[in-house]
């Protein structure tokens, strides 16, 4: 705690502490102000305030700079598997050998759907959205396990966590194969994680699916890039729903109704919509950039910009690279992928962007990768969804387990009408 800040309000002077991360960050604990003063902060969207305090996710937006539990994501891109960096986020550390085995083990026990639950999700018209049969079924899981809320003992939560990440990734590949009319594929026994994920969304009975090893690679990369990113709205939604003590099940449930919009986890798929529309309107990037200057123009830039980030997001630096490798690989030309390096180049050498800090963000490459994988664009979202999973867990375990935690309550500035009279129904307009 450093020294504590002042303000005047109200005709009071109030002694604030100040609350210093060990990231050096500095917040003013406004705590007491409502109750010494009788104002309140107004902060809409909740850009300038911290709901919590935190030892998962680390961001500096200003440098660029992504850690996970103290540990670089351009580190753990390069060295760590996606099931590695699920235990270290849960758990505070990474696993040694045995604790990965086992972990492993969890997950190829836990990734078998209860076939209630297949009866379920037969019930869902063929084109739901993937989100919407996901988000289903997760909140179902409360009823087929039930017990796992506040109280739960650490190991239990531990056993919980297996679970979620388990049947998520059979959730998704699920709702992708009922889509197209194919039926489940179970994980293979000692097959790493993204493997499986491939081969469970893409193996038919006609036409065996063996994982390209930079596609698997590819994937492990892209989960881990999703698995947390500090108090986001899907994870803060988590928390919030958290808070009155709801189980784990319904909290990541409420997280996937907020990552599914358009605004959030959708934005990867509004960049490649964008990008298709360039194209199909033949629009040259002059024209392209111009439209998104004019503030009469109801065109707007998708991919470009973030709410934290003011340099380039470090996400968008290790996807794009990803991104050229695997199209160059397969020696596929993809001319959305041309068009989005153009528009970059335009973009981070026009003054116009960079006094505004509009750098690539991770969506703006996410879409093309997932698209040059084969997912269509309906998955891109269920699978930021799995790799987003661990990243909800551990927030939602590191909330319910701190002491005289409360439930989430914000307030408002009312700017409605005042006292008004009931009037009778013949003297209404």
């Amino acid at each position: 705690m450093s020294t504590p800040g002042k303000i005047h309000v109200g005709g009071q002077d109030l002694e604030l502490p100040v609350i210093e991360g060990t990231e050096g960050e500095k917040a003013v604990d406004i705590s007491a102000l409502r109750g010494t003063t009788k104002y309140i902060t107004l902060d809409q969207g909740y850009g300038n305030t911290g709901s919590c305090t935190s030892k998962i996710t680390f961001i500096d937006g200003e440098k660029g700079i992504l850690h996970y539990r103290g540990y670089s994501i351009e580190e753990l891109c390069e060295k760590a598997t996606f099931v590695e960096v699920c235990y270290l986020l849960i758990h505070d550390k990474l696993p040694t050998q045995a604790e990965l085995d086992e972990f492993n083990e969890l997950l190829d026990k836990y990734s078998l759907v209860h076939e209630a639950m297949l009866h379920l999700i037969n019930h869902f018209p063929y084109d739901a959205h993937p989100m919407n049969v996901m988000g289903c079924l997760v909140q179902a899981l409360s009823s087929f396990y039930p017990g796992v809320d506040a109280k739960s003992k650490t190991e239990h939560i531990n056993l919980t966590a297996a679970r979620l990440i388990a049947k998520t990734r059979a959730f998704a590949a699920l709702a992708y194969r009922k889509s197209k009319g194919f039926p489940l594929v179970y994980p293979n026994k000692g097959e790493d994680y993204g493997s499986n994920f491939l081969r469970m969304m893409f193996d038919t009975p006609v036409k065996h699916y063996e994982p390209d090893p930079d596609m698997v690679k590819a994937m492990n990369i892209l989960l881990i890039l999703h698995a947390d990113h500090e108090q986001n709205c899907s994870t803060s939604t988590v928390r919030l729903v958290g808070s009155s003590h709801a189980n784990l099940y319904a909290s990541v449930a409420s997280g996937i109704a907020a990552l599914w919009g358009p605004l959030h986890g959708g934005a990867n798929q509004s960049v490649m919509e964008m990008l298709q529309n360039i194209k199909d309107k033949g629009l040259g990037i002059e024209q392209v950039i111009n439209k998104a200057k004019d503030k009469d123009d109801p065109f707007r830039l998708m991919g470009f910009g973030h709410r934290v980030y003011k340099n380039f997001d470090p996400r968008a630096r290790i996807i794009k690279d990803l991104c050229r490798k695997i199209l160059l690989k397969n020696a596929n030309s993809d001319p959305l992928l041309d068009l989005a390096i153009e528009l970059e180049d335009k973009v981070l050498a026009d003054d116009y962007f960079i006094e505004r800090k509009l750098y690539p963000n991770v969506d703006f490459y996410s879409g093309l990768l997932y698209r040059a994988m084969g997912f269509p664009v309906n998955m891109f979202t269920p699978i930021f969804t799995v790799g987003r999973m661990p990243g909800w867990i551990a927030h939602w375990k590191e909330m319910v387990s701190e002491p005289g935690g409360k439930i989430g309550r914000p307030r408002q500035i009312y700017t409605g009408y005042t006292n008004r009279s009931y009037p009778d129904i013949s003297e209404r307009k």
